[in-house]
């Protein structure tokens, strides 16, 4: 009795388990495809798979520091990339160029961090699933040197 109750406990906690791997994976997908989406509809430009990606309140940042050593905060909203990717965004980018690596950093719950190295720059989005679709809602980026 005492090890029919022992094997079923084993069977819930690995059906449990194999249906939290099958959602991180699905998750995983799903949060790759959204940074593609970002990065490729750049280079695409096309602005369906930009604002697909994007959660309307956006804001992708990026510090600049001047000669000086002083430095200020620029901001880009969803709509600013959406529209900068309908006016061609990143077309004239050489296919052999467009470099679009993507890992995934972290990811807890309803959130994510994942790094995606571009041709020119690389990128740290924060993504959320909203509404059951996982979209980012920060970016703070970095130009590449040399």
């Amino acid at each position: 009795m005492k090890t029919k109750s022992s094997l079923v406990i084993l069977l819930i906690l690995l059906g449990v388990v194999s249906m939290a791997r099958a959602q991180s994976a699905a998750d995983a997908a799903a949060i790759k495809q959204t940074a593609l989406d970002y990065i490729e509809g750049w280079y695409e430009g096309n602005a369906e798979r930009m604002e697909r990606a994007l959660h309307p309140e956006l804001a992708k940042r990026i510090v600049r520091t001047n000669k000086e050593g002083i430095s200020r905060l620029d901001q880009m909203s969803a709509m600013s990339l959406v529209l900068g990717t309908r006016r061609g965004g990143g077309k004239n980018t050489p296919k052999e160029k467009q470099q679009k690596d993507v890992t995934i950093l972290d990811v807890y719950e309803n959130a994510a961090s994942v790094k995606v190295v571009a041709s020119d720059w690389i990128d740290f989005l924060h993504m959320a699933k909203f509404n059951g679709r996982w979209v980012i809602v920060n970016v703070l980026w970095e130009l590449k040197t040399g």
